[in-house]
């Protein structure tokens, strides 16, 4: 293995890793600022009322984009596997 196929598949291990969190991050991003704003305009200054809602998204986009995550992991996985059985 030399320097080019190491940032190859250094490369596709972080897109990975971004593909497969992305949905997660992205929808607690959005519930979190919308429920902040919720918030700032109501003047409702409760630590727990973020948590909730934002538990609840987050599994429901895990389980909306779980095919999509699962087809990359394995994507990857193949990738590598097969850069093992070919050597390098």
């Amino acid at each position: 293995m030399n320097e080019a196929d190491a940032l190859d598949l250094l490369r596709a291990s972080i897109w990975t890793v971004l593909v497969a969190t992305g949905p997660a991050v992205g929808a607690a991003m959005v519930i979190g600022i919308a429920i902040a704003l919720f918030q700032a305009l109501t003047q409702i200054q409760e630590a727990t009322l973020t948590f909730v809602p934002k538990i609840v998204v987050v599994l429901v986009a895990l389980a909306l984009s779980g095919p999509l995550i699962g087809a990359q992991v394995f994507s990857f996985t193949e990738q590598v596997y097969g850069r093992v059985e070919k050597g390098y």
